[in-house]
Parts: structure tokens; sequence; C-alpha cells
């Protein structure tokens, strides 16, 4: 326990040395702390970008799902993929229209594109509903991996809360370099760690994977495939479809497009990024594996299953390493997620209401503010780690409709149009899921195949028939924004 502890202790101080000395001696003006300069090679980019996907969810929410869930959890592998072959097309376009521009911030594109400040506004609001609850995953999973692979000896709340105040303290200082420098060593330590397990742990329960699938097959038939109606062919689709609509649409993830030194960085990465999803593959065969090594954990600590089965089976010096990479995972994301949550309010949001302010400092002391927000909620809230996720995904999705319609020659949209779809979206996904409601509910009368889709669909044609019909009333020209205005 004290060797697996001590491991865990190293690494958090790995990345709170590496957030900090990340700043280095420049002043740190909001394009610098927001962007990193766009300055930013084509490894940290990579890192940034492909390297989001390996998260807390890696080791919980991934192999909770699994677990919990089986074959279902394949829509991860399916819309990671997809949206990275839209990047290969869409980022260009974005780094190059931020370039030109001096955006910062994913709600400047859109002010610049509609010619709309309130849109702006709208966007932020948007942004920070759907990250936040990826922040608190972040902070959530953080606490379970520390407490279980310390044997106890940390408990979840002590790890949420220095975790959280640590990350809030290296953002603070070193903004989005300090993820890209903990990112190095987050991402080599993890693949690792993920390699090793995925392959160790099937082998030593079941002699080979084979094996292990038909282990599955003959303890619970059909559990590997789509084998219930709620989570079967309908919702697997839509989910997918919803998921890849909105991977880029988080405003952490524009900010990392923004950062780039140049554009061909992004058609080399899209490439590889799909070739280095193939290590979550290990994540699902050490999932599956604890379905039968570790089985009748309850519903609720369905994402515990992973670390589990690993503290059966392993020694804790490598619990320790289990443990570390763990750890990076939930502050590389978290570190970008609060860097961009924090700018996006300082720069859209209070820049209007105080144009003489500097935002930059706004920016810097509104992280602790955000942290604290999210370390509250992280010890309150109870909801599985792919439900968070989920969620957070069928928000910043509303974005789409908006973003895509403004990259063509003639946006058939006005900034009305697409104010009152992106509400109309964002409020029947809260509505949706604070009343536990499904398509079924809404729309009884639907075929079955479409009763169980992904209620994000529902969400999305609601959006675009409001941003429709509200752009046709209003259609307008709107004066264009002088440059200052934005930046």
């Amino acid at each position: 326990m004290i060797v697996s502890l001590a491991l865990m202790v190293l690494a958090l101080g790995v990345a709170v040395y590496l957030g900090i000395r990340a700043r280095g001696r420049s002043a740190m003006s909001l394009e610098r702390w927001a962007v990193g300069g766009r300055s930013l090679g084509g490894v940290f980019v990579f890192l940034l970008m492909a390297g989001e996907i390996y998260t807390t969810t890696t080791f919980l929410g991934i192999s909770g799902f699994v677990y919990g869930n089986g074959g279902a959890a394949y829509y991860i592998l399916a819309y990671v993929t997809l949206a990275y072959v839209v990047s290969y097309w869409l980022l260009p376009v974005l780094w190059r229209y931020a370039k030109d521009h001096d955006l910062v911030s994913q709600a400047d594109f859109f002010i610049r594109k509609y010619n709309s400040r309130g849109l702006g506004v709208v966007v932020t609001v948007i942004g920070v509903a759907g990250m936040v609850p990826f922040l608190v995953l972040q902070l959530k999973g953080l606490g379970i991996i520390v407490a279980e692979a310390s044997y106890g000896a940390v408990p979840s709340s002590a790890a949420i809360v220095i975790g959280g105040v640590l990350l809030t303290g290296y953002v603070t200082l070193s903004g989005l370099f300090a993820a890209a420098w903990t990112s190095v060593v987050k991402d080599i330590l993890i693949v690792i760690v993920v390699g090793f397990l995925g392959i160790y742990l099937p082998l030593r329960y079941f002699g080979s994977f084979g094996d292990l699938f038909a282990a599955i097959e003959a303890a619970r038939p059909r559990f590997a495939a789509l084998h219930t109606d709620d989570l079967g062919v309908s919702w697997y689709i839509s989910t997918v479809v919803v998921s890849t609509l909105g991977f880029y649409m988080w405003p952490h993830l524009f900010a990392a497009t923004f950062s780039a030194r140049e554009e061909s960085t992004f058609r080399k990465n899209a490439v590889v990024f799909p070739l280095y999803q193939l290590f979550l593959l290990f994540v699902f065969f050490a999932g599956f594996a604890a379905v039968l090594a570790v089985p009748g954990l309850p519903a609720g600590q369905a994402d515990l299953s992973l670390l589990r089965l690993a503290k059966e089976s392993l020694p804790p010096v490598v619990i320790g390493l289990v443990g570390g990479a763990g750890l990076l995972a939930a502050l590389v994301p978290g570190a970008m997620l609060l860097n961009t949550t924090s700018a996006l309010i300082a720069n859209n949001v209070y820049k209007p209401l105080r144009p003489g302010a500097d935002i930059g400092r706004v920016a810097r002391l509104m992280v602790p503010c955000v942290g604290a927000v999210t370390i509250y909620l992280a010890l309150n809230d109870g909801a599985a780690i792919v439900n968070l996720l989920l969620l957070a995904y069928a928000l910043v999705t509303q974005l789409a409709p908006a973003l895509f319609l403004s990259l063509l020659p003639r946006n058939p949209a006005n900034d009305w149009g697409a104010a009152a779809g992106m509400l109309a979206g964002t409020g029947a996904i809260v509505y949706l899921t604070v009343n536990g409601l499904s398509m079924a509910d809404v729309a009884p009368f639907l075929p079955s195949p479409l009763l169980h889709l992904n209620v994000g669909i529902f969400a999305l044609v609601l959006n675009l028939a409001v941003l429709a019909l509200v752009s046709l009333i209003t259609f307008r020209r709107s004066p264009a924004l002088k440059p200052e205005e934005i930046v």
C-alpha cells in the first residue's frame, strides 16, 4: 500500500512540476495563456487532441460500461474513429479562420461568423454547461482511482480536493502549456499501463482472448453484442452520430486547434489518430475479463471493475503505476477544460461588460472560481461516469448545426436562428435528462426501433427546426463587427 501511494504521489508531483515549469519566462497574454501563443508543434497538438481519448473514462468509464452493458460500449470505438476522419477536413478550416482573425476561443468563431456578440454569450454558456460535467467527471474519476489504488488510505473526497486544488494552481500559472507538457508523460504511461492490463488480465484468467469471449458467451449469451432493446442498434447508431458531431464541438478542443503552429499538422495527425485509438481495445478486453473474474458488483460500482480486478491480480507496485497513470489521465484533460472554461467566461462574458479590463488577468482569476464549483459538484454528484459523458456530449453537440452551416458559401442561418436553435436543443436535453425521459416518452407513436434513439437526436432535430423557422422569420443582414470588437 505504501509503495502504491508513493508512486501516485510521484506522478502527482511530476504533473505539478511540469505544469508550473511550462509557464516559461514570457509574459502571459490571453493568447499565450489560452491557446499557447499559437506556437505548439505537431507532437503537442497530437497529444492534446488524440490523447484526449485517454481520460479517466479510459480507466473507469469504458471498463465500467463494458461491465454493465457489454457490446453497447463499442460505440466509443466507432464515434471517435469517425470524428478523426472528420478532422481531416474540418480542423484546417477552423485553424485558418482563427489565425486570419486572431480568435482565441470557440465563441469568438461564432461571433465572427454570425456578426453577433449575443450569440457568443449563448455559445459560451452552452460550452461551459457541457465542459463542467466533463470536468466533474475527471475529478470524480481521480477520486475513485486514488482511493482504490491507495487501498483506501486516501479517501475519494480527499483526493478530489487535493487534486482539484493543485490542478487549479498550475492552470492559473501556465494555462494551456500546463496541459501540453504534462500530456507527454501522461500518454506514455497510459499506453504502457493500458496495454499491459489489456493483455495480462485476460491471459491470466482465461488463457487467450478467444477463450475469454467464449467464456463470456457461455456464461452470458449475447452479452458481448447489442443484447438489449434500450441499448440496441438504433441507440448505437444515434449515439455514434451525436457523439461524432459533438467531438469537435468541445470548446477545449477548439482551443487546442487554435494552438497549432501550422495547418498541415491536422492532416498528418488525422492519419495517425485512429491507429492511436486501437489501444482502447485493451481496456475492452480488461473490462470483459472483469465481468467473470469479479462478478456481482452493484450497478453503482461498475466503474470500479477494472481497478478491483487489477488489485486482486497484481502487486502494489503495479497498482501504484496504474493509479499514477489514472491520476494523470484526470489532470491533463482537466487542465484543458479548466483553462478553456475560464478563458471563455472572461473573454466572451466579462469582456463585453468591461471592454477595458485586462482579460488575461481576469481569465486567470476565473480559474479558482471554476475550480471551486467543480470540486463541489464532484464531491456531491453520484452519476456514473459514462452517463456524465453522454450528457455533456449531448449539450455541446447542439453547437454543431450552426457551426457546419457557417462553413457553407452562403449560410442560410442568421444569429437569431442559430441562438434559438441552440437554446431549444440544450433546453430539451436538460428537461429530458432531469426528468429521466426517453424517446419512448417523448414520441411514443414512433416505430419500435426508433423508440430507443439517443435523445440527443431529438434535441438536434428540434434545434434544426427552430433554427430554420427563426432564421426565416428574422432574416436580415447584420453589420460586420470590427476586428477590435472581436479580440
